[in-house]
């Protein structure tokens, strides 16, 4: 079996498989976010009627490797509410191959608390012989080693919303209500033009499918420098989800995206809004304990091979000047 992920295809735009186990892990019967049906947090606006799982502590375990900014994100709010003694986590290394991630950094290669190698095993005992990607995040539930759901967005926006009896007292409130409506379409903005953005440079099956991608890009990058540029977060005077979904991406910019993925236009160090937002919220406990440079560059160096084939891994950028005053409250 030729165990080597392939992410291009010559000649075609890359296009991201939004397709996961859309189950959710609620604390009632139905959501308690009174909003979530006007606007699904989902992968994709499926219907609301999924398979429910009960919110109880202890029974779940959030698998997520550091190195992937779509599993950074749920790392980032379970600790940013403090639901670290009631959602236990595994942490996968930041390699893997075409069949799944493994547990390379845990003593034997096995998560001391599912027992598994990869990842993988707990999508089988759900699906025998799952078909899609083996993706983080993935919420397992510990008894039967089985996935609850791979669903990235829902499950940041139901850590935040279904779990709020077993939060610390002073968590933050990541959705505002007042500002729902506006912060729902700036966080699809982000995502559609930035967070998978920067893949779509980096996965362009063709020239002009990466020149398209680069444009969208950095024309959205250019709004973010402007709207950043007269409030300190994305939605004001105060963290939002919104600012862990771009944290995400902008902590890879200069490290892997400018690089690696051919965003070079200009480094994230090179737009000042930006670049001091990006501090702040690094220097925010619940960031930067999260971050971890060498496993994020490890991971795209290595694992994309059709992109960099020597798998050599750059030792640049500096990163003390994340560390720097930034300016901005």
């Amino acid at each position: 079996m030729n165990d080597t992920a392939t992410y291009t295809k010559k000649g075609e735009p890359f296009e991201r498989d939004m397709s996961y186990l859309p189950d959710r892990v609620l604390a009632g019967d139905r959501s308690a976010d009174p909003l979530d049906d006007e606007f699904p947090s989902g992968s994709k606006d499926s219907p609301r009627d999924v398979p429910v799982w009960k919110a109880e502590p202890g029974r779940y375990r959030l698998v997520a490797a550091r190195a992937c900014p779509w599993a950074h994100r749920s790392i980032i709010v379970r600790k940013l509410l403090g639901l670290e003694d009631v959602i236990s986590w595994g942490a996968p290394g930041p390699t893997h191959d075409a069949r799944s991630w493994t547990f390379d950094l845990d003593e034997g290669g096995r998560d001391p608390v599912l027992g598994i190698e990869r990842l993988q095993e707990a999508y089988f005992a759900r699906e025998p012989g799952y078909p899609r990607g083996i993706t983080v995040p993935a919420i397992v539930e510990v008894e039967s080693g089985k996935v609850v759901t791979n669903d990235f967005p829902q499950i940041t926006h139901d850590l935040s919303f279904e779990w709020r009896e077993h939060q610390r007292s002073d968590a933050p409130d990541l959705w505002p209500a007042d500002l729902r409506e506006e912060m729902e379409a700036v966080m699809k903005r982000v995502f559609t033009e930035v967070n998978n953005g920067v893949y779509r440079c980096g996965f362009a099956g063709s020239q002009e499918a990466y020149e398209d991608a680069y444009d969208r890009l950095f024309t959205a990058l250019d709004w973010l420098e402007e709207r950043l540029a007269d409030r300190r977060y994305l939605m004001g005077d105060a963290i939002t989800e919104a600012d862990v979904r771009l944290f995400t991406t902008l902590v890879r910019f200069d490290a892997v995206y400018h690089g690696h993925f051919k965003c070079n236009r200009n480094k994230l160090t090179e737009m000042p809004h930006l670049w001091g937002y990006a501090r702040d919220l690094f220097q925010t406990p619940g960031f930067a304990d999260e971050v971890d440079f060498d496993q994020i560059k490890k991971h795209y160096y290595v694992v994309h091979t059709d992109i960099n084939p020597t798998q050599i891994v750059p030792v640049g950028p500096d990163e003390s000047g994340w560390h720097t005053p930034h300016g901005r409250g």
